[in-house]
């Protein structure tokens, strides 16, 4: 791989950890761009999973604290230990079963996660006021946690309309904890990867520079922006994912 292509994986990276922790849609961008530089399907799968990581550690590192706050700590850690189940059998399923395990259901999937989140004001009305449903919660954070570790396109957008609907936080606090979750799920699947999967390094090291960096600037950026418009912009974003993704690709 020559230093232009990892230069290239850099600026990729960090575009893809940006979208990744705005939208939720960061393998949109990485993973094509691992295929781009002569990666097969499941080499650039596994390595965009390992790269993904740094954007969990640099979000985390720049605004971890608005998580981890009062009972905030305690509830991120009952969520990350489902997210760290769903990873191990995310990634279980990667190396151990048919690569279209997932391939039909995904797209749906993301499409209905997206156009959940467009109509999100008026499900949450349908919700009884002030409650969490923890339950269904929980079994979100491990269902989507599974498809995380498996291969992710769109995880993040399922992740924050689970949050928007199961939860009473506000759009930016679900930004964040799904990208802390996200993160945990693709920090086991990647611990997997690196043991029995192809993953290729220099390729993984370069585009994950360019995500830690990517993750770092996406909190700031979110706090900036208005919620309903980007409500709005990442429900569209993920249906044209979804479509997408139907396409084969």
């Amino acid at each position: 791989m020559s230093i232009l292509e990892l230069l290239g994986l850099v600026v990729a990276g960090f575009a893809a950890g940006v979208a990744g922790y705005v939208t939720g849609l960061a393998s949109i961008v990485s993973y094509p761009a691992l295929l781009a530089v002569g990666l097969n399907p499941l080499a650039a799968n596994v390595t965009n999973t390992v790269a993904l990581v740094a954007v969990g550690v640099g979000s985390f590192a720049k605004s971890g604290r608005a998580l981890t706050a009062g009972d905030g700590g305690r509830s991120l850690a009952r969520s990350s230990l489902l997210a760290l189940a769903g990873g191990v059998v995310g990634a279980a399923l990667l190396l151990l079963a048919p690569a279209s395990v997932f391939g039909y259901v995904v797209p749906y999937l993301v499409g209905l996660a997206s156009v959940a989140l467009l109509v999100q004001p008026y499900l949450r009305r349908r919700i009884e006021h002030g409650s969490d449903r923890r339950l269904g919660w929980a079994i979100a954070v491990f269902a989507v946690s599974i498809y995380g570790g498996y291969f992710g396109a769109g995880a993040g957008v399922i992740f924050l309309a689970a949050a928007m609907l199961l939860t009473s936080l506000p759009l930016w606090h679900s930004v964040l904890l799904k990208s802390a979750l996200l993160g945990v799920a693709n920090a086991v699947a990647a611990v997997a990867f690196i043991i029995f999967g192809p993953v290729h390094w220099p390729a993984a090291v370069a585009m994950g520079v360019g995500c830690l960096l990517g993750g770092w600037i996406g909190p700031p950026l979110v706090a900036r922006l208005p919620a309903e418009p980007l409500r709005i912009a990442i429900g569209v974003c993920g249906i044209g994912l979804a479509v997408w993704l139907g396409m084969g690709h």
